[in-house]
């Protein structure tokens, strides 16, 4: 309950607290839940509050504030939607992750749109930094290195709601059963408690049908590119062709295994298989659900020419990297569901729970099944077995689904503040891809490199992609803007200063 002339709390009597000395009375007029939550930012950015503490009980702090038990609970409660803070049960409220921008100490009372923005920069030509060269190698190392008040790089679900709880709960049920041969070497081509949990997942999810047999467990979809590379190339087959714009992490994995990778052009539909069949490939990589980076969904009439191409013969390689992520659509189905015979399915939990686990599958033709698992048991003899044991428990558990549901509502709310952010901040520019995913693409109608946007964003404390790393053709200028990770407050911050960079380089 905030302040007003008639609250039931009498200023007079009211005292601070020891707890970050707070004082009550600094806060301005008609918003408590305001400045508290403000104040308790600043404390986690400047870190009087670092990651692991913990919070007063809600009726203390009301106690020693000496207000409404009402105002701190509203605090709480919106440091838990921003993915500072978590309930930890008889534990309490625990900071979970710091704010990436916070209001200076000068400002701390500031009203909440006042957001810092850097000074203007001069436009001047790009000669360091990630931008300042075609994409290399490392770029992707090099620009997450690079520093910045805030992050819309794409790629990247919440990591602040990783289910740590549920995930300590799984890995003390597993380590309590293990018997000591379990900590030997596994299965190369991964443990037959996550081989069926993804089969059950696939199922449930995705309405693929399959076999734990099929199920090659790897370090991520970047290792199923790289070992179905080498297996194509044993087979002859030295070009895979993508989709264009399409993924340059993708395009470089397939490159530096020796595949060629001609484009092929996207539209409102999808791929155009009229242009692969030109193309000659033998091969396509796609992204049918939710294409990257556009995120359209590969049409109707565009699937039924696809599975034509590769009943011809041609091999379609699915890569559905974040499929379950939808807001505004119902789900699509896999492609691998309609033709398992002709299509490669990639998936990984790098888009569900989080990157570092470097767990994915893979579900081959029964042509290639052998030599991927001959080519993962010789690249490193497989997973990690107890961080399988622990994914297969939270995927049969029911964990997932319930990590999956509140990731959703999570992500719709940031979703929905990045496309307000863009319509009041980027006239003219033109949203792509809103409906599902981690990301939206704008481009612009405009005569400017992205890559200057970037760079001059980036100068402002602001990290993204410029849409021109993801094609292999010229096109118009755009940015690929992740939003899953960064509070609504963040996002608009950090899309005002995309506006102030546009507006300057324009």
């Amino acid at each position: 309950m905030e302040r007003s002339n008639d609250d039931a709390w009498d200023r007079s009597i009211r005292s601070g607290s020891d707890f970050l000395q707070l004082n009550v009375d600094d806060a301005p007029a008609g918003g408590l839940a305001d400045w508290l939550a403000r104040r308790l930012r600043l404390a986690m950015a400047d870190g009087s509050l670092p990651v692991g503490s913990r919070l007063p009980a809600t009726r203390v702090l009301a106690g020693e504030l000496g207000v409404s038990r009402g105002v701190v609970t509203e605090a709480y409660q919106r440091l838990r939607e921003d993915g500072h803070v978590a309930g930890r049960g008889r534990a309490g409220t625990v900071v979970v992750a710091t704010p990436v921008t916070a209001p200076s100490p000068t400002s701390a009372d500031a009203p909440p749109s006042a957001f810092p923005v850097r000074p203007a920069v001069p436009a001047a030509p790009v000669t360091d930094g990630p931008f300042a060269a075609p994409p290399g190698d490392d770029v992707f190392d090099v620009l997450r290195a690079a520093p910045a008040r805030i992050d819309l790089s794409p790629g990247v679900p919440d990591l602040a709601a990783f289910p740590r709880s549920a995930w300590l709960r799984a890995e003390r049920a597993v380590l309590g059963r293990l018997p000591a041969t379990g900590l030997g070497y596994g299965d190369p081509r991964g443990t037959p408690e996550l081989r069926l949990a993804v089969v059950n997942w696939l199922a449930r999810n995705r309405g693929i049908r399959a076999d734990p047999d099929e199920v090659l467990v790897v370090s991520g979809t970047s290792q199923t590119l790289a070992l179905l590379a080498r297996v194509l190339r044993d087979d002859g087959i030295r070009r895979v062709a993508m989709e264009d714009p399409g993924s340059l992490g993708a395009r470089l994995h397939l490159r530096h295994w020796g595949m060629d990778t001609p484009p092929v052009p996207v539209d409102d539909e999808g791929i155009r298989v009229g242009e692969l069949r030109a193309s000659g490939a033998p091969a396509v990589l796609v992204t049918p659900a939710h294409q990257f980076p556009t995120g359209v969904v590969l049409g109707g009439g565009r699937r039924r020419e696809l599975v034509r191409w590769a009943a011809d013969g041609g091999l379609v390689v699915e890569d559905d990297y974040d499929a379950e992520h939808r807001y505004d659509r119902p789900p699509v189905p896999a492609l691998r569901a309609m033709l398992p015979g002709r299509v490669c399915y990639a998936g990984s939990v790098s888009k569900l729970l989080a990157p570092a686990l470097r767990t994915g599958w893979v579900l081959a033709p029964h042509r290639y099944r052998d030599a991927l698992v001959d080519a993962k048991r010789y690249a490193d003899l497989g997973n990690a077995v107890l961080p399988q044991l622990v994914l297969a428990r939270l995927m049969e558990s029911g964990e997932m689904e319930r990590h999956l549901r509140f990731l959703r509502r999570r992500h719709r709310r940031r979703r929905d503040a990045m496309v307000e952010a863009i319509a009041a901040r980027l006239p003219g520019a033109v949203v792509h891809g809103a409906a599902a995913g981690l990301h939206v693409t704008v481009t612009f109608d405009a005569d400017f490199a992205d890559t200057d946007l970037a760079a001059a964003a980036l100068a402002r404390g602001v990290k993204v992609q410029p849409l021109s790393w993801h094609r292999q053709r010229p096109s118009r200028p755009g940015l690929v803007l992740g939003y899953a990770v960064s509070t609504p407050a963040d996002i608009a911050a950090g899309v005002a200063a995309l506006g102030a960079a546009l507006r300057h380089l324009t």
